[in-house]
């Protein structure tokens, strides 16, 4: 069997001797002989369709551990793995772009904010788990939270009340990962039976206060609505007479199954968790 130099292989190959060296560093794409002596890598001709696959792939931006998960799959499940790899590309585009239209209109004209309302909540018992995820992580932790209380053997509140919420500790995107805390009411009768039932979530009481929101459809469920959304409840709580301090991080609630709703259904509230008002003001109100 005839076998190429590297540079030779990488001439045919499309690809740099440094990017031939790197892939067999990651076993990517091994040379078909190194000279135990020399190191001289040599590659036969049935390795040039795997680096020519490998090379169009980096040209879409494939990550190289990605790029060794499709080379080792048959044609057809390759094929699909790489569409399935291109409709995420487009849809972290989507929202790549919408948080540029967000980040343009706030640094020039400032973002336009959101109208927010207030309600108050009554104290709650919550049962709760902190994770640390990054948004590529955050829905998988989602569904398995909401798979493993939403069996309808874990009693629920109604209404408002009793939807699931996230709390944001911290940011969740890409780099940082959070903590975010996903949170269910529960009846407070049921407290001891969760807990032991539960033993590695957490069960608590969220004191009663009041939520400044701001409402969002399916439409709006991306990043840059979610920070417009923040920023609205920001700015609403500078702009009160006491300048309201919030309680605690930013939370989201969700109160209706996004999937197979129309895009103007409202889904979800962004919330700002407020002190109670005084007795006095409360009961004039």
């Amino acid at each position: 069997m005839e076998l190429w130099t590297i540079g030779a292989f990488a001439k045919a190959a499309r690809l740099s001797p440094k990017a031939l060296r790197l892939y067999d560093e990651l076993e990517l794409l091994v040379p078909a002989h190194t000279d135990p002596v020399s190191g001289y890598r040599r590659y036969s001709q049935d390795q040039l369709a795997r680096a020519r696959l490998v090379a169009r792939l980096r040209r879409i931006g494939m990550p190289l551990a990605r790029i060794r998960e499709v080379c080792d799959l048959p044609r057809g499940e390759a094929a699909k793995a790489v569409a399935a790899y291109w409709d995420e590309v487009e849809a972290g585009q989507r929202e790549r772009r919408d948080i540029v239209r967000f980040l343009v209109d706030t640094l020039s004209e400032g973002s336009t904010m959101l109208p927010v309302a207030v309600r108050e909540m009554p104290a709650r018992t919550l049962v709760c788990a902190l994770r640390h995820v990054t948004s590529a992580e955050i829905n998988a932790f989602t569904v398995g939270m909401v798979v493993r209380l939403g069996d309808g053997t874990v009693p629920s509140l109604t209404g408002m009340e009793g939807a699931p919420f996230f709390i944001y500790h911290g940011e969740v995107d890409e780099d940082s990962d959070g903590p975010v805390e996903w949170c269910r009411p529960i009846p407070d009768e049921a407290a001891e039976a969760m807990a032991a039932r539960f033993p590695d979530l957490t069960i608590r009481q969220d004191p009663a206060h009041r939520e400044a929101y701001v409402r969002l459809t399916r439409r709006e469920l991306s990043p840059a609505d979610g920070m417009r959304a923040g920023e609205t409840l920001e700015a609403w709580m500078n702009a009160q007479a006491d300048a309201t301090t919030p309680l605690g991080p930013l939370r989201q609630v969700f109160f209706a199954d996004p999937r197979g709703v129309a895009p103007d259904t409202p889904v979800s509230d962004v919330i700002a968790p407020l002190p109670p008002l005084p007795a006095l003001e409360a009961d004039v109100k």
